[in-house]
């Protein structure tokens, strides 16, 4: 498209952008194999940084080591010139904006989800299974686990003992794990 050739690609999977890039493994690495005369070729300005400050941190640390960074969604070489410094302060504290923006959206659309009793992911709670429409559902046996494994705390019994107990019953728990339920059954 711009007539260079990539003679390493580097994917970063998993890693959200809002990493700064030198925090992030890949950024690391390759920022460690730059040299001057080299360039960094990413398709997108908001797969590289959400955060203007970084972006502009970047850019002219890359200046500094004699590196070209080339971002093919805004046409190539971004940092020859003021007014593509100016255009990438732009675009960038867009991105972070954009960043913004999805962080909320997320953060409500969790909300909603947990205020509903849906199951938002990771380990489901002890007590309950996920139900056909997403939903957290009351499993009645492990609930009446629950009201005695609080009551034999009630009554003093060691969280030792109350595991062993729970164990003799089928019902596989950390020492922590008992912590949290009689802790949270008590209240607290």
């Amino acid at each position: 498209m711009h007539g260079l050739a990539a003679d390493e690609i580097m994917v970063e999977e998993g890693v959200s952008g809002s990493i700064p890039v030198e925090d992030r493994p890949g950024g690391r690495a390759l920022f460690s194999k730059l040299k001057a005369g080299d360039i960094v070729i990413a398709a997108k300005l908001d797969r590289l940084f959400r955060s203007a400050l970084d972006a502009l941190k970047v850019v002219e640390s890359l200046k500094a080591r004699g590196v070209k960074l080339h971002l093919l969604d805004l046409g190539g070489d971004i940092a020859g010139n003021g007014l593509s410094k100016l255009f990438l302060t732009i675009a960038a504290a867009f991105a972070e904006a954009e960043r913004d923006r999805i962080r909320k959206r997320v953060g409500q659309a969790k909300a909603d989800q947990k205020a509903r009793g849906r199951y938002l992911g990771g380990k489901v709670p002890f007590g309950f299974t996920v139900g056909p429409a997403g939903e957290l559902v009351a499993d009645e046996a492990r609930q009446a686990a629950i009201r005695e494994m609080a009551a034999l705390r009630a009554e003093g019994r060691p969280l030792r003992g109350i595991v062993a107990a729970m164990k003799a019953k089928g019902h596989s728990l950390s020492v922590e794990g008992v912590r949290g339920i009689v802790s949270a059954a008590a209240g607290g």
